[in-house]
């Protein structure tokens, strides 16, 4: 399939809709474009990515919601619409990687282990959501945000996201907005060298 890599967006606002499992996979390159351009990783990163968020979609409690740029009639096809922003997230679990690391870094932190134990029985993990760079500062990031974590059960929502100077980026802006508080702040994982935070909620909003 050809990735959709919008050049601008039309007057006609993007859509946000529910992803099913088969939906994401059916336009995972696409979703994929989108977290590259985002993120501004080289090209060929998608590649590397794509067996990771297909794995991540036979995970309990995996949720997906995008943004479609409708048509002129403002339809939108989940299978030919272009796709702007992606986010999805599953319920995190003791023996998933990221869950691991983060109570590592909760420990190193100083969180007493009732306390990170307690948070990390039941904790939405908000793995990925980027919008193009095309559609960023409209609204998008918070809609699909807000659409994602509206119904679900958990009791608390975390994430991760890259340290930047002063939290002076859309991602942080949009977190803070949203009530997200400091967990675990310049965390490196293991196998990367940048610092994270760590970043969290109660449930719901």
């Amino acid at each position: 399939m050809t990735a959709v890599k919008p050049k601008h967006i039309p007057a006609q606002a993007p859509v946000v809709v529910d992803l099913s499992v088969t939906d994401l996979r059916y336009r995972l390159h696409d979703a994929l474009s989108v977290y590259v351009a985002a993120m501004d990783y080289p090209r060929g990163t998608e590649n590397h990515r794509a067996p990771m968020w297909n794995e991540h979609t036979t995970r309990a409690g995996w949720q997906a919601v995008a943004a479609l740029l409708p048509d002129d009639a403002g339809h939108v096809d989940l299978r030919t619409s272009p796709v702007v922003a992606i986010a999805y997230g599953y319920r995190g679990a003791p023996h998933q990687w990221w869950h691991q690391q983060v109570h590592t870094g909760m420990r190193r932190g100083g969180w007493p282990e009732s306390s990170a134990r307690e948070l990390l029985a039941n904790y939405f993990e908000l793995t990925e959501l980027h919008v193009h760079p095309s559609a960023q500062g409209r609204g998008i990031g918070a809609v699909l945000l807000r659409r994602l974590l509206r119904d679900r059960p958990e009791g608390a929502v975390l994430l991760s996201t890259p340290e930047v100077p002063g939290e002076d980026n859309r991602a942080w802006r949009l977190y803070r907005r949203e009530g997200f508080g400091d967990v675990v702040r310049d965390f490196v994982f293991a196998g990367d060298t940048r610092p994270f935070a760590i970043l969290g909620r109660r449930l719901p909003l």
